[in-house]
């Protein structure tokens, strides 16, 4: 299948701050989330903590090929702050994360390039020191299948070491599964010749 087959993102909140530049404060702040509305509260509530700030400027990275992506200036110099963050989250590679960079204001103007430098390389050192996984992508499959061939697929699922999904129960069986993408096809093609064609097995949305 097209697409990466597993993920980088981060393993718990993270935070790191700049030594101070010309009195100015950067405090980078990292936080896994899992889709949109979770980084906007996580943006907002770091608005809430740093409430005496002058900026928030922040990026988030979403999906498998970091595809969902959005960053803000916040009222710094167009393209000098949020732009940087996301450039960071995208060099280091990650995803399903989102990055906020606090600034205190100490009073000296930096420039757009002073700014630049200063929000990727919070954000990169932050990156840098945090702690993060690998974690597989999964697709879902359905299984629907007659009694008989429930052996049948407790076996491939056991040669596979996945989890059994939920299961419907009617005059068949219907089980959801969310399989590693890079073994789907091996799934697939083992739960129909373990059941010489009984399994039927979808992929919701394709």
């Amino acid at each position: 299948m097209d697409g990466p087959s597993s993920i980088r993102s981060l393993r718990e909140p993270f935070e790191y701050e700049l030594d101070p530049i010309k009195g100015s404060r950067f405090l980078a702040c990292l936080a896994p989330v899992a889709d949109e509305a979770e980084a906007k509260a996580f943006v907002a509530s770091v608005r809430e903590r740093f409430r005496d700030a002058r900026h928030h400027c922040f990026a988030w990275r979403l999906g498998p090929g970091g595809e969902g992506t959005r960053s803000s200036d916040d009222g710094e110099p167009s393209g000098s702050a949020g732009r940087p963050i996301l450039m960071q989250l995208e060099g280091h590679g990650v995803t399903d994360l989102a990055c906020v960079v606090v600034r205190w204001f100490g009073g000296v103007k930096l420039g757009v390039g002073g700014l630049v430098r200063a929000y990727g390389g919070a954000a990169g050192k932050a990156l840098d020191r945090a702690p993060m996984s690998e974690r597989p992508v999964t697709v879902a499959l359905v299984l629907r299948y007659p009694w008989e061939c429930s052996s049948a697929v407790q076996a491939v699922l056991h040669a596979h070491a996945l989890k059994e999904g939920e299961a419907q129960f009617g005059e068949g069986v219907e089980q959801r599964l969310e399989v590693p993408v890079a073994l789907a096809d091996r799934v697939t093609l083992d739960l129909r010749e373990r059941s010489a064609g009984k399994v039927e097995v979808t992929r919701p949305g394709t």
